[in-house]
């Protein structure tokens, strides 16, 4: 059964009450970055431990290896103006090779904005003086996503930094600088959305998992709009494993230490650089891999991530980990215990 065919009754399923959606960063709720709350998982005995993710270095060894996505979120949201005076947004989510992009229009809603429903696209809308998007053709046969031509007085991402504006759902009541939107190793401009599995790390955090012999090195997986349906999988993502990501990752798992991908978007790009035999490569290039239960991880053997909303495809990935009765389990506890979701919520780590 390849991911295509598996129907969102599958997947996890669960209520979600809008009181667990977090909708601000921590340091806006009296916390830092590493105070935030971190649910530990372990596929071997079943064991769910309640800390924060600050106590991380305490669940990883010597000769593990933490491997992270250092790609920078963009200010991907842009206001823009229809022909006919609608105004509405147009999120920037992935840099095709031919220079176009993949883009989400979306409409007004109040505070945020929804998807587009009812009515004609704008093909062409006004977002400044002397810039304008063309909505070429639907993406991959996507009822949402279009290829556009962008014409801007200056290169893309200078262009952002002044007239675009971070993602935000409906969640999120206010909106806040790129810089909450930020991991502090994040290096590489390219994303639409926060790779958001690291935004707990601190310096302080990543010195004390260097001292005590646990690895850390990094990739790139440049994320897209994660506004998906149940219905629908990843899109095709750009990346780069560097060779010696790569060498780092075959070194640790023949030596007997475990690979902890610091988010789904680094366990898509190690699952892609992995050959059947387990052995990673370096790769630059696309991914449309999709993990799945059935398709299994070759060379992922935990993973640090937030809570993922019901039904979604990343769930997928999630039990490929850890498992479907760990899963159940870490989530109603998650729920029980009162766990918040989203970019600026709590953690799971998945341990073998």
């Amino acid at each position: 059964m390849n991911a295509a065919t598996i129907e969102p009754s599958r997947r996890l399923s669960f209520d979600l009450p809008a009181r667990l959606e977090a909708g601000e960063p921590p340091e806006a709720r009296g916390l830092t970055r590493d105070a935030v709350r971190m649910l530990v998982a372990e596929r071997e005995s079943g064991r769910l431990t309640h800390t924060n993710f600050g106590a991380i270095p305490t669940f990883l060894r010597p000769g593990d290896l933490v491997v992270v996505n250092t790609s920078t979120v963009v200010p991907a949201a842009v206001a823009a103006t229809a022909a006919d005076g609608t105004a509405l947004f147009v999120h920037l989510s992935t840099r095709l090779d031919d220079g176009r992009w993949v883009v989400e229009p979306r409409r007004m809603d109040g505070r945020t904005t929804r998807r587009w429903d009812g009515g004609a696209v704008p093909r062409r809308v006004r977002v400044g003086a002397d810039a304008t998007i063309n909505l070429d053709e639907p993406y991959l046969c996507s009822e949402r996503l279009w290829i556009a031509t962008l014409h801007l007085p200056q290169p893309v991402f200078t262009w952002l930094a002044v007239h675009g504006q971070p993602i935000r759902y409906g969640y999120v009541e206010r909106p806040w600088p790129i810089s909450a939107y930020q991991n502090v190793y994040a290096t590489d401009p390219g994303s639409a959305e926060m790779p958001s599995a690291g935004r707990p790390f601190t310096a302080e955090v990543i010195t004390r998992l260097v001292a005590k012999g646990v690895g850390v090195t990094p990739l790139v997986l440049h994320t897209g709009v994660a506004s998906l349906e149940s219905s629908e999988l990843p899109y095709p993502e750009r990346l780069r494993v560097p060779e010696v990501t790569a060498a780092r990752v075959n070194e640790t798992r023949r030596d007997g230490g475990r690979v902890i991908a610091v988010g789904t978007t680094v366990v898509r790009a190690l699952e892609t650089a992995a050959e059947p035999d387990g052995i990673a490569r370096p790769i630059d290039g696309w991914t449309d891999v999709v993990i799945t239960p059935e398709r299994g991880v070759r060379v992922v053997d935990g993973l640090l991530t937030g809570w993922h909303e019901p039904e979604a495809s990343h769930l997928l990935m999630l039990e490929a980990v850890a498992g479907r009765s760990l899963l159940e389990a870490s989530y109603a506890a998650s729920l029980q215990e009162g766990y918040l979701w989203h970019e600026f919520g709590d953690m799971h780590l998945i341990l073998p």
